[in-house]
C-alpha cells in the first residue's frame, strides 16, 4: 500500500500585532494572501519574493513579518 497523501505547504507571517497573512505553496509557485483576502494576491515563483510581495502589501513602514511554517 502506497501513502498518496500530499503536503502542502503554508507559512504565517505575523507582524507586531499578530497574523498578517499567509504564503501558500501552490503548483504553479507561492501564493499570498492577507488575513481577511479570500483568494490570493498573486502567485510568484519563489518563497523569498513572495515574502517580499506580502510585506508590499502591508502597512508603509511596517516590519518584516516573522514567517512560521506549518
Amino acid at each position: 500500500m502506497s501513502d498518496t497523501s500530499t503536503k502542502s505547504q503554508v507559512w504565517v507571517a505575523f507582524g507586531h500585532a499578530g497574523a498578517v497573512g499567509s504564503i501558500h505553496r501552490t503548483a504553479d509557485g507561492y501564493g499570498v494572501r492577507m488575513l481577511n483576502d479570500a483568494e490570493f494576491r498573486g502567485v510568484y515563483p519563489s518563497l523569498a519574493v513572495a515574502q517580499s510581495a506580502l510585506h508590499s502589501h502591508m502597512l508603509p513602514g511596517s516590519d518584516l513579518p516573522e514567517y512560521h511554517e506549518h
